[in-house]
């Protein structure tokens, strides 16, 4: 039987969210390599044909490659990662998605975010969407409200004098 120590802590294995959560961080990882690999072979074999459209999916698959490592580590520090990366996904989905409609020729080959990820189902415009809406619940549902420290007694008196004993 495995060491408890190495399955976590009860309280993070049953958390509400948790599995979405785990599911969150595959899909991340998976999308972290595709966009990676798509990036690496266009930077490396055709980066003079639309070098601003390669160097966006290089730097969709870092965002990607955060927002793992953020949903991951959990914590308030990973948490806070997950979200600013998410963020900027978004906000670069729907910029390079609306650019890439209303001037196709800036961008001669597609990005990870071109046509809101029309080629990859539109899961770029779907993923941040769910990050995010999983992140702004969970904290309530893991972070119970503290309550405030219990007060201290009030410190006792001195014993009175005792004669000294003969």
């Amino acid at each position: 039987m495995p060491e408890r120590s190495t399955l976590g802590s009860p309280a993070a294995q049953g958390a509400p969210g948790a599995g979405a959560v785990r599911a969150l961080v595959v899909v991340y990882a998976v999308f972290a390599l595709a966009a990676g690999a798509r990036a690496t072979v266009q930077l490396s074999t055709r980066f003079d044909e639309a070098p601003v459209a390669y160097l966006l999916s290089a730097f969709a698959a870092a965002v990607y490659v955060v927002a793992t490592v953020g949903l991951a580590r959990g914590g308030g520090r990973g948490r806070r990662t997950a979200l600013v990366a998410i963020t900027v996904e978004l906000v670069g989905v729907l910029a390079i998605g609306t650019l890439s409609l209303i001037d196709p020729a800036a961008f001669p080959d597609e990005t990870v975010w071109s046509a809101f990820g029309r080629g990859y189902y539109f899961v770029p415009l779907v993923l941040p969407v769910l990050g995010l809406l999983l992140l702004s619940r969970r904290p309530a549902a893991q972070n119970p409200p503290k309550s405030p420290p219990p007060k201290s007694p009030p410190p006792k008196s001195p014993p009175p004098n005792s004669p000294p004993p003969e």
